[in-house]
């Protein structure tokens, strides 16, 4: 028996369209711009002609465009925007995202596969869209003998874990969510939550193959983690601070991987260890046991797991920039800012006319992020590039290197900076 499927008709597309922007402007209306203007009493608004902008003559830039930028400016500096948009969590998980599709094209490339192609003709950006959609609707199963609060509250706690370690990491000068003194202590407080998640959730699915994924991964996130933590010592000796801002400072002439490589080399292979990448993959090896402690995971409860993971590759590469790399500092290549439009105004024909709010970012910042970016971007390629290139090693193998090889190298580093401190190369009075 054949199915026919209906037409489609323009007028009911078109109607579906109209009433859906319908019900949008009506709910925007009734609950959005209420809701709005409740947030703002709690934001710091910016003065305007003299003026003190109020909550109450936020929607004014509808009718005076010159109200827009200032107003945006202001709500750029509040914390509700550093933690949900930049540089906290959206920005995260935007680059996230980006990289989950260069990873799936980049080990087609290497494998001579097609990869990612057929929802969208740009190379399948839209494949990603299509994944996503899929773990929204698909169906959440829970076992039957499971522990349902702890399985349904791990992957919420995998994410919250992620995101604590990307509002720790410092962008720019002047913009990170939490700017701790204490930010490589908190750091590493922060990394010590995953093991302790991890085997609940694989203990609390109630099935062999998670219970193994889970004690795996308990195993090589502890053996690797002193070695991680012993690796930094180095930069903070000859830096004397825990503060990421501050090591970052400290590194305007050159980045600590010119006097510590045995540290940034040690550091690297932790983080590939940290995040279960090949060849350190065996907590959710594929051909052993599934999917490790990930295999009961359906729906979005695994779409948060695996955002939970690429937020915390992107912090781990972060982090090794901030450490190793100098962070944000790198060459001025962003473009100065016209003084006409700083000073005097634009222009334009026999009128001159000022942009209130412009620069929304100056151009130090500006350059500091572009660095910033391109360095973390390419940490990141150089840990997915091992998925395409390495096999996977043996549990006996991985913890001998964790606990005797790694760890010995870093004691090799600590040496290595107490000596440029003690030969006067580093600290008060050095030559640098």
């Amino acid at each position: 028996m054949s199915v026919i499927a209906p037409k489609f008709r323009f007028s009911e597309f078109l109607r579906s369209v109209i009433d859906n922007i319908f019900w949008i402007i009506v709910i925007m209306t009734i609950v959005g711009i209420p809701l709005l203007q409740i947030l703002l009493f709690y934001v710091e608004l910016p003065v305007i002609d003299g003026k003190l902008v109020n909550p109450y003559l936020t929607l004014t830039w509808l009718a005076d465009p010159s109200r827009t930028l200032p107003l945006i400016k202001a709500l750029m500096f509040t914390d509700l925007f550093r933690i949900a948009a930049f540089p906290g969590f959206g920005f995260a998980a935007l680059l996230a995202a980006a990289v989950i599709f260069v990873e799936r094209k980049m080990l087609a490339k290497l494998q001579l596969r097609v990869g990612p192609f057929y929802c969208g003709k740009i190379e399948g950006i839209l494949q990603l869209l299509g994944d996503g959609l899929k773990l929204i609707s698909k169906e959440i199963i829970i076992p039957r003998k499971a522990d349902k609060p702890i399985f349904i509250i791990s992957p919420l706690l995998f994410v919250g874990a992620a995101a604590a370690f990307v509002a720790i990491i410092p962008v720019a000068p002047g913009w990170v969510v939490a700017d701790i003194d204490l930010g490589l202590i908190a750091v590493f407080a922060v990394i010590g939550f995953f093991p302790i998640i991890t085997v609940l959730a694989s203990w609390s699915a109630n099935s062999k193959f998670p219970f193994i994924g889970g004690i795996r991964a308990l195993h090589q996130m502890i053996s690797f983690e002193i070695a991680m933590i012993l690796s930094v010592l180095g930069i903070v000796i000859l830096t004397g601070t825990l503060n990421l801002t501050e090591i970052v400072e400290t590194q305007t002439g050159f980045p600590w991987i010119v006097f510590l490589p045995i540290g940034a080399i040690v550091f690297f292979i932790c983080m590939l260890a940290e995040l279960e990448r090949i060849p350190f993959d065996l907590p959710e090896a594929e051909s052993e046991i599934v999917a490790g402690w990930l295999t009961e995971f359906s729906g979005m409860m695994y779409g948060l797991v695996q955002l939970g993971s690429y937020l915390k590759l992107y912090a781990f590469a972060a982090l090794f920039v901030i450490l190793f790399l100098g962070g944000w500092n790198g060459p001025m290549v962003w473009p100065p800012f016209p003084e006409e439009i700083l000073t005097e105004g634009i222009t334009m024909g026999p009128v001159t006319t000022k942009i209130p709010g412009l620069p929304l970012f100056s151009q130090e910042v500006l350059n500091g992020i572009l660095w910033f970016v391109l360095k973390t971007v390419g940490v990141i390629f150089f840990i997915l590039l091992p998925r395409g290139v390495f096999p996977r090693i043996r549990i006996d193998l991985l913890l001998q290197v964790g606990w005797y090889k790694l760890i010995g190298l870093t004691f090799v580093n600590i040496f290595i900076a107490l000596g440029l401190l003690y030969l006067g190369v580093f600290g008060e009075g050095g030559m640098l």
